[in-house]
């Protein structure tokens, strides 16, 4: 992916991408610069490309927005460049924010679980680097306890089929930073690169201590992990949720 965004980046100014993002999103028409209300919540998971991995989450019914940056590490306002020398401790991630009456973060902690291997380190199929490592970065403390048990769950889940042990970093942060505009809802940009690195360990998540699933089973069916790249097949627009 590298390689291919040299093109793409030839003409970009490392400044602070903030200050120059427009930030209506490109599926969902939400302000994906926006901070939660208090019927909204925040969460932000990386795993591996942010490209696929942003598109997992955007389709979700009840998530309200969604953007790719970087977060993790030290270094204020990284470009891809910097990130991608594995210099700035950061991760390529996803923000999340949902409508905590439509849709759970046990919903969110399923498909972030499911849509990547996170017994993977520091890498995520053919992508390799610390940029690519698996994490989930929460900003209100309630949500620790349900991470910790979402992973002790899948764990388990793991070792059932003989799978490795989990490497993925959670903790509190503060601070994330928007990647630069081209990166926002890559999937859906017109001329965009079909590409998504996830490798799925197609184990499912169950029900674990805490959990509160919203989403209907027939939600999840439109996320085969048995199909190659099921992502990159689905067309850009939500789920929609039957009445």
């Amino acid at each position: 992916m590298f390689e291919f965004l040299k093109n793409i980046m030839k003409n970009e100014e490392s400044t602070d991408v903030t200050n120059h993002l427009n930030s209506v999103h490109r599926i969902l028409k939400t302000d994906f610069k926006k901070d939660p209300s208090p019927q909204e919540d925040e969460i932000i998971f990386g795993c591996g490309c942010f490209w696929g991995a942003e598109k997992c989450f955007w389709k979700l019914p009840g998530v309200i927005t969604t953007s790719v940056g970087y977060a993790g590490g030290d270094k204020k306002n990284p470009t891809y460049y910097e990130v991608c020398s594995g210099l700035t401790g950061h991760s390529e991630v996803v923000r999340v924010i949902w409508d905590k009456n439509k849709i759970d973060l046990s919903d969110l902690l399923k498909m972030f679980w499911e849509c990547h291997d996170p017994t993977q380190k520091n890498r995520q199929g053919n992508d390799m680097g610390t940029q690519y490592r698996s994490a989930i970065y929460y900003k209100n403390e309630n949500n620790k306890e349900i991470i910790l048990a979402s992973k002790e769950q899948y764990q388990k889940e793991l070792n059932k089929n003989n799978l490795g042990l989990i490497e993925t970093e959670i903790k509190m942060i503060d601070n994330y930073f928007y990647a630069e505009d081209y990166h926002q809802q890559y999937l859906a940009s017109p001329g965009s690169r079909q590409y998504c690195s996830a490798s799925p360990t197609k184990v499912k998540l169950g029900h674990f201590i805490g959990s509160n699933y919203k989403l209907k089973d027939y939600i999840w069916e439109n996320f085969n992990w048995e199909v190659n790249k099921c992502v990159l097949r689905s067309d850009n627009n939500p789920i929609k949720v039957n009445n």
